[in-house]
């Protein structure tokens, strides 16, 4: 089901990588190639011995193969139809081209691509000429034997092929995975790095996710691995890279910032280098050794251009382009034949009309790539059948993940159809259900996209809200324990960015966000259905299996008993859509009302 590579593919670069380490997949975004050579940076040369060499990136597709709809889509853009489009007229005119991916190219996808296991994003990734991704936190969603499916083709252990006499061929690109390590070997799962070759032209891509991915992905995603430091990773290939010559070395890194400006094309160097731009990556950029050229990030899905000084005090370029296919990065690398090695300049290069690095946003007023349109029909004609099954009736949007507010409309209806579907004694007891908001991932969009059946919620779209089919669990929690986990949305590890989250109807209390840490949360105001919380007391707490694991810093989740686990969190939403809704009588959007904040 992989598509055959484009006629230029072989001649346009060759990868090379560390010999010996098992295969994994690879993006390779195309690289922009009109650069300056005006000699700033860490290499003399002549004007006559650089070579413009284009990189094309972009990053947390997360398999949205169809434009983006409602929050995900308020840049009217994406779609891998358009993608692809953007992507080849971009490389027209630059025979020096790559394409690179910061990561989560698959995981969190819609039905289209997440019903089969993410095959078609892979198959369409293929189709579009991806050299080389590293890995993210979601490509470890459903664990490291499936990663290598991805990587090396065959189908699904369980499920098999999905289309008869086809049989999935894998990624034809490599995913990088250096700082992911397997714990009985100590050997890196898949390649830690790669070489692109053409003409001499030697580029070496080193890809890392966030060393804290077991702590955003379920227990059994991650087992058996172990994730090592950014930073200390990544210097220790390129110094390897180095010694083999390669002196010119992209960084693929699944971690980000926080620019100050959501504007696509925000140049957070506008007061001074990375001035603009909070958050983990700027710490690893500035740990990262000067021997690599560039870094291309996510992890944030925020959009950003920065130059931000390496240990050296030079000027070297992080980019990010939001996610789900929307924007895409175009940088200038300018190699010098002479020392092998990237010529650095700031952002703007030598003059503010002539960028060394852009975000562009995927419109969606271009020509469609005709292939993919092929390939959406095709996915879409299989996965139809259950696909466009209405699940329930909606009167307006119920937003989610386009909220940007501590309490979402639809956390609480999650939270409250987790609640209803494990409050029986029989299924577990729960007087409470907590909901993360990571992972709500995306709205209910009360518009169809055929403009036919506005207000039905089909199949397709509440599993596009609920992808990861994560099993429920109803455990017992003390007093303490939940007040403790209240506070730790705001406090440890998610003090600088809370994690705020969604409660079950009953459950009420005050934020004050103009305190710091633990503080913020007002215990006195703790009430479960009108009583305060008792320290002593226990609860039946109902939540998904990577919040009872202790995800996303819920120690204090994680530390509960007499577990008992319920059925998925898709099919609890589901069943209360249909029990809740009819089409005389839609669903409205619940109120927020249950946490009151104080900014």
């Amino acid at each position: 089901m992989s598509a055959t590579p484009q006629k230029n593919r072989a001649s346009r670069r060759v990868l090379a990588a560390a010999a010996g380490l098992a295969t994994v997949g690879a993006l390779v975004a195309a690289m922009p190639a009109s650069a300056q050579g005006n000699g700033q940076g860490n290499g003399q040369h002549k004007q006559a011995n650089t070579v413009d060499v284009q990189l094309l990136s972009f990053n947390d597709l997360h398999g949205n193969l169809e434009p983006p709809a409602s929050s995900a889509g308020t840049i009217p853009a994406g779609g891998v139809e358009y993608l692809a489009s953007s992507l080849r007229t971009a490389r027209k005119g630059h025979p020096y081209s790559i394409t690179a991916a910061g990561g989560d190219m698959v995981g969190a996808s819609p039905l289209l691509s997440g019903l089969f296991h993410d095959e078609p994003t892979i198959e369409a990734l293929n189709k579009i000429d991806l050299d080389v991704t590293t890995v993210g936190n979601h490509e470890f969603d459903e664990g490291a034997t499936e990663l290598a499916r991805l990587q090396n083709g065959g189908c699904h252990p369980v499920e098999g092929c999905y289309e008869k006499g086809k049989k999935f061929k894998g990624a034809d690109f490599p995913y990088l995975a250096a700082n992911v390590t397997d714990e009985k070997t100590g050997k890196p799962i898949l390649k830690p790095y790669t070489v692109w070759k053409k003409n001499g032209i030697k580029i070496g891509f080193i890809g890392v996710t966030l060393e804290g991915t077991p702590n955003i992905v379920t227990a059994n995603g991650v087992k058996g691995l172990k994730f090592h430091n950014e930073v200390e990773t990544i210097n220790k290939y390129a110094a390897e890279l180095d010694r083999q010559g390669v002196k010119s070395i992209v960084a693929l890194i699944h971690e980000g910032g926080a620019p100050a400006s959501t504007s696509y094309n925000y140049d957070c160097d506008t007061s001074g280098a990375g001035d603009g731009i909070s958050g983990p990556i700027v710490d690893i950029a500035k740990g990262i050794s000067p021997k690599v050229d560039a870094l291309v990030t996510g992890h944030t899905h925020q959009a950003y251009v920065c130059t931000i000084p390496d240990p050296a005090g030079n000027p070297r370029l992080v980019t990010s382009a939001s996610s789900f296919g929307k924007v895409y990065t175009d940088t200038t690398l300018t190699y010098d034949r002479g020392t092998k090695d990237i010529v650095r300049t700031s952002v703007k290069s030598a003059s503010a009309s002539n960028p060394k690095s852009v975000n562009h946003i995927v419109s969606r007023d271009q020509r469609r790539a005709r292939d993919m349109t092929d390939l959406i029909a095709r996915w879409n004609a299989l996965a139809a059948p259950i696909a466009n099954k209405p699940q329930g009736y909606i009167t307006a949007d119920i937003v989610g993940r386009g909220s940007t507010a501590p309490e979402k409309p639809l956390g609480n209806l999650i939270a409250d159809a987790q609640l209803e579907g494990l409050a029986p004694a029989d299924k577990g007891g729960a007087v409470v259900a907590f909901m993360n908001p990571g992972g709500i991932r995306g709205d209910l969009v009360y518009a169809s996209a055929d403009g036919k059946s506005d207000g039905v919620v089909t199949y397709g779209e509440s599993f596009t809200v609920q992808p990861f089919t994560n099993m429920m669990n109803v455990v017992d929690l003390t007093g303490a324990q939940l007040i403790t986990a209240l506070q730790q949305q705001v406090s440890g590890s998610n003090e600088a960015s809370p994690k705020i989250l969604q409660i079950s109807k009953g459950l009420t209390y005050t934020l004050d966000m103009t305190k710091t840490g633990a503080a913020r949360v007002v215990t006195d105001t703790i009430k479960l259905n009108g009583a305060a919380i008792d320290p002593a007391k226990t609860y039946r707490v109902a939540m998904n299996e990577f919040l009872a694991g202790g995800g996303d810093g819920f120690a204090a989740l994680g530390q509960g008993t007499n577990k008992l686990v319920g059925a998925s969190d898709l099919d609890l939403f589901n069943a209360y859509l249909a029990a809740h809704s009819t089409a005389a009588a839609p669903l409205a959007p619940p109120a927020t009302d249950r946490i009151t904040v104080i900014q």
